[in-house]
């Protein structure tokens, strides 16, 4: 691997921040600014090349050719983390939930084009996946790998994420008051958290829980900033349309309209309903009147293909 010499990363601009205009926001007096995390790169996508980043200088920094992950059938960290191994040439394995079928869906199969080895594991085992003595069982079955967690959520994913901060500080020609974001892992908004406490100490961030009963998830930001100000952040767990990976009708509804409207794609996964829940906000008066929001589109496009052959979206 020669990430620090060939980095793709280092040859691309910042995401756009795109100011979107619609009846709707200016009824509420709110103003809206989406940062394309989904434009950085078009395979390694949004927030997981952002926390894959500096796990890549620190594997190749202590010469680990060979990177391993965990993920469900239709993850985008494990999509990202193939392209990531295609591009700087490094051995990728994932640990997948599920039966050996997937195999043929549409991120599995780009996944293994893009050379990633595929280990699946039932859910029972798949449970075990932050458990130290199954980590050291993987460990010693593949015993020149560097492992890194499901969602790409540890310390090395919230440098990555704090680039946003600096990126949006540089950006935005207004003060923002909001930062939103879609929340599966925390790695995301734990890098918010953190980079917000840096740069822009008054934003307020959101993160919104993509999954059922996530309110654990508040435990797993102060792990990763023990500085964090209750003040600073929110997490909103009442959004999810009946946990990961369910798409209510309405929800799909709004993904429609909203890509038809504004001509940006979503999924209804994880920025689909981020940005439903914010309209949701917005319509409940949560935010008065000027205020500035940023929603950080953080890709994920991948999964289109998967819900599309599920025939779920």
């Amino acid at each position: 691997m020669r990430f620090t010499e060939s980095s793709i990363y280092q040859q691309l601009p910042p995401s756009p921040l795109q100011s979107i205009n619609l009846p709707f926001l200016t009824a509420h007096g709110v103003k809206l600014s989406i940062k394309r995390d989904d434009l950085l790169h078009s395979e390694i996508s949004g927030n997981k090349w952002r926390k894959l980043k500096y796990n890549l200088l620190h594997a190749e920094k202590n010469h680990q050719q060979h990177i391993l992950s965990f993920g469900g059938a239709f993850s985008n960290h494990i999509h990202a983390l193939a392209a990531a191994g295609k591009h700087f040439n490094v051995k990728t394995t994932g640990i997948i939930r599920g039966e050996a079928h997937y195999a043929a869906n549409p991120t599995l199969s780009q996944a293994q084009q893009w050379g990633m080895q595929l280990q699946f594991v039932d859910r029972k085992t798949y449970r075990l996946k932050e458990q130290a003595e199954y980590l050291q069982t993987i460990q010693s079955q593949y015993s020149d790998a560097y492992i890194i967690p499901e969602g790409g959520s540890n310390d090395l994913a919230l440098p990555g994420v704090e680039e946003i901060c600096i990126e949006l500080a540089q950006q935005s020609e207004q003060p923002i008051d909001h930062v939103f974001t879609a929340t599966g892992s925390a790695g995301t908004l734990a890098g918010l958290i953190s980079g917000t406490l840096k740069y822009s100490p008054e934003t307020q961030v959101h993160g919104i829980a993509v999954l059922k009963n996530a309110h654990y998830l508040s435990n797993t930001v102060t792990h990763f900033v023990p500085q964090a100000n209750a003040l600073n952040w929110h997490l909103h767990t009442d959004f999810h349309e009946g946990g990961y990976g369910k798409i209510s009708s309405s929800l799909a509804n709004f993904c429609h309209q909203f890509t038809q409207q504004t001509t940006i794609p979503i999924e209804p996964i994880y920025t689909g309903k981020m940005f439903y829940a914010l309209w949701q906000l917005i319509e409940q008066g949560f935010f008065p009147v000027g205020t500035h929001i940023v929603a950080v589109h953080t890709g994920g496009l991948q999964g289109l293909a998967g819900l599309k052959a599920q025939q779920k979206f």
